[in-house]
């Protein structure tokens, strides 16, 4: 992301609407950022038909792992600058049916080559959120 002791929030923001911009498959998914801080990130997608599990109506979880890995190596971008996810466990805890997917990163801990993060994925139905599914990943510095 970026390296510089002075970024600012606003700054984060930037940088990773920036590599949303230059990645397919999110910017296929219509990712947004909403929130940035050093060590925290807040990202969404709007739910749309073709993100469903068709079978069983709710969004697909494929999707649902992308904006946990997205939340968990965004949020450790911030503070590591450039990152690769190296593993993650995703627990999904309840079917994703609402009109948007809300995914909070948190940092954990840093060290000098590896971040510990975790994220909540949320589901907003009516203005009122549900956590659908949490995941705790180890992020690397490239």
């Amino acid at each position: 992301m970026l390296d510089e002791l002075t970024v600012t929030n606003e700054d984060l923001v930037r940088a990773l609407q920036s590599v949303i911009a230059n990645t397919s498959f999110a910017s296929f998914l219509g990712a947004q950022i909403l929130k940035a801080s050093p060590g925290s990130v807040e990202l969404a997608i709007d739910v749309r038909p073709d993100i469903m599990n068709q079978h069983h109506g709710f969004v697909h979880g494929a999707v649902i792992g992308f904006v946990a890995d997205s939340a968990c190596a965004w949020a450790a971008g911030t503070l590591a600058g450039d990152v690769v996810t190296s593993e993650y466990k995703l627990h999904f805890l309840a079917p994703a049916v609402g009109q948007r997917i809300i995914g909070r990163g948190r940092v954990i801990k840093a060290s000098s080559r590896i971040v510990v993060t975790q994220a909540d994925i949320y589901c907003l139905k009516n203005g009122s959120e549900k956590l659908v599914a949490i995941a705790l990943a180890t992020i690397v510095k490239v």
